[in-house]
């Protein structure tokens, strides 16, 4: 299996997969960092707002205006751990931290786009847009069918300034079409919803240096997200009810995500909720029923 995953309960979307031997694509940051060292600077996400243009500087240099948004410089574990809005200067002098910096707060959709990207070429994009929900969290992602013009030619626009030599997949948050953050890896949250062959051609791009367009339909699908408030230990639903929400109308997968056996510390989670489960599915209504079954296992 050439995906690099470090998460038992997204193993389901990867295996089966045909590959050389010895192929590695990279699912998770760490990984996608190690392994790109040519290209690992898009991990600094001071780097990456200063190669658009944006209003941004490390802390202890003081904001000229607010609000502003501020995070770590590089959080290879995601989940906008230590992200948050300083809205004027008293909240800035407060929670000034080493190694974090501020930006201009963005506003306007949040979208997260996967790129194949061939020696800075872009030819293939899938977009998908968050609807958020409070703390840095969200409550579902619409995996879209169709394209973004303005954004594709912005996000290409960037990758052949920026990574001219390097070939593989790229993902990118935006928000108001502007940059947030990169990573050089595909998004593994929800495979299964992105037109079949898609994995296939992955892993060609990696191992042939070229872009294969997969030739499945494209069609709208869901990702939703549970979440639950921080301080319980939690432990896994019973594995036949997880079975009995995956058969349900429009479900195509289920992520109970965590691990029972650390402690919910040792997680890295949003502000805003620890992350349960997720549940992919073909229509949103049938995914909120689904995952309202699954809250009620865990009492919530």
């Amino acid at each position: 299996m050439p995906f690099c995953e470090a998460d038992p309960w997204r193993l389901q979307y990867f295996e089966g997969v045909a590959c050389p031997p010895g192929l590695r694509i990279p699912t998770e940051d760490p990984d996608a960092w190690q392994w790109n060292p040519a290209h690992r600077w898009v991990y600094n996400k001071l780097l990456v707002a200063e190669s658009q243009g944006l209003e941004c500087a490390p802390h202890g240099v003081r904001p000229p205006f607010f609000p502003v948004f501020s995070k770590p410089l590089i959080n290879l574990h995601g989940m906008a751990v230590g992200s948050h809005v300083l809205r004027d200067l008293a909240t800035y002098e407060r929670e000034e931290t080493a190694g974090h910096f501020w930006m201009r707060l963005l506003e306007g959709e949040h979208v997260s786009t996967d790129i194949a990207v061939v020696r800075g070429r872009t030819p293939w994009f899938r977009h998908c847009l968050g609807t958020p929900a409070p703390g840095g969290t969200f409550d579902y992602w619409t995996i879209e069918a169709g394209a973004r013009a303005p954004l594709e030619r912005y996000l290409g626009d960037w990758a052949g300034r920026q990574l001219a030599t390097y070939t593989g997949m790229l993902n990118a948050e935006t928000i108001g079409g502007r940059i947030i953050e990169t990573h050089l890896r595909v998004t593994d949250q929800w495979p299964d919803l992105y037109e079949g062959g898609w994995l296939d051609s992955v892993v060609g791009l990696y191992h042939e240096g070229r872009w294969r367009a997969p030739g499945g339909e494209r069609r709208v699908g869901y990702s939703l997200v549970l979440f639950g408030p921080h301080g319980p230990q939690y432990r896994h639903p019973p594995a036949a009810l997880v079975a009995e929400v995956r058969r349900m109308p429009h479900v195509r997968s289920v992520q109970i995500t965590f691990h029972e056996d650390r402690p919910a510390g040792a997680h890295a989670m949003p502000p805003g909720g620890f992350r349960l489960a997720v549940l992919n599915c073909t229509d949103l209504e049938a995914g909120r029923a689904a995952r309202a079954r699954l809250a009620a296992a865990f009492g919530l």
